[in-house]
């Protein structure tokens, strides 16, 4: 029988013991039916002996409390433009997404904790670098306040998984050296999760149906695509997409060993079929094929 055939529970028996880690989308957080399916997948993963990790956006609720406080907003290739301002607001949503997030896990049946912008040594998970060298449309740009996760707190979190909780990462970090907040982009932070624990899935929750090799044709949607191939469409992209499939295909060149975005607006899409079905996979190219 093909894993797609499968009942649920018995494709998700012969993955016991792996590691997952999910990315649940901003967008997704503000449809309350969707957010408690979502927490039902993850305890029904956690219950069939999988290992799921959270990390999540908040991209909608980050805009409205900037627009609340008075602060410019702007998105440059996808990622956002963050002053020092902005940068505590990030913080402070993504704390209060957080701690929801695990309610609303520990309401499912699960055991849950929020992990935010704290040093590691403090019970944060995520130091981060200041994103350089960002080029939007062949120019120069500068992100500010935006990084990328550096050093991801691997042992901590395996710890909370071996203590039969989940963790929920929020995706902002604290720059080595400084101390600053830095705003990191949550599909570039689910990567770099996923291969700091050497995650068997890394899984991008989103609200499309997945990569179209040429947008808006819907009939261009990619179900599978290679590292190679991947590479070389990234640049022409749309800007939304660019940061999730680098994720993808910086986490499976990474280690990781399967990563993909899946489409987050089908209630339980986690159990309804095995991961990625219902979107795009990043594969490595075969061994001996050429590009």
């Amino acid at each position: 029988m093909a894993e797609h055939d499968m009942p649920a529970g018995e494709w998700l028996d012969q993955h016991r013991g792996e590691t997952v880690v999910v990315k649940f989308g901003g967008n997704a957080m503000v449809d309350d039916a969707l957010s408690r399916a979502f927490a039902e997948d993850i305890v029904a993963l956690q219950q069939a002996g999988l290992r799921p990790i959270v990390t999540h956006g908040g991209g909608p609720q980050i805009s409205a409390e900037l627009v609340a406080r008075g602060i410019p907003s702007e998105f440059r290739g996808g990622l956002r433009v963050t002053s020092p301002d902005a940068a505590v607001v990030v913080r402070d949503v993504l704390a209060r997404l957080g701690t929801e997030l695990a309610a609303q896990l520990r309401a499912a049946g699960g055991d849950a904790i929020a992990l935010a912008a704290e040093p590691p040594s403090q019970g944060g998970a995520l130091f981060a670098g200041r994103r350089i060298g960002t080029v939007v449309n062949g120019q120069p740009v500068d992100l500010g306040w935006a990084g990328e996760a550096t050093t991801v707190d691997a042992a901590s979190i395996a710890a909370v998984l071996d203590s039969g909780r989940i963790p929920v990462v929020s995706a902002i970090g604290i720059e080595e050296g400084t101390g600053d907040l830095l705003n990191i982009n949550a599909d570039s932070a689910a990567g770099s999760l996923a291969v700091a624990v050497q995650a068997d899935w890394l899984l991008l929750l989103t609200d499309v149906a997945g990569l179209y090799r040429d947008w808006p044709n819907r009939d261009s949607l990619v179900t599978t695509i290679d590292t190679v191939e991947l590479t070389g469409l990234l640049p022409s992209l749309e800007a939304g997409m660019i940061p999730k499939m680098t994720a993808c295909l910086s986490a499976v060149e990474g280690g990781v060993g399967h990563a993909a975005i899946v489409d987050g607006r089908i209630p339980h899409t986690l159990l309804a079929e095995p991961f990625g079905t219902s979107g795009t996979t990043v594969t490595r190219l075969a061994e001996g094929t050429a590009p």
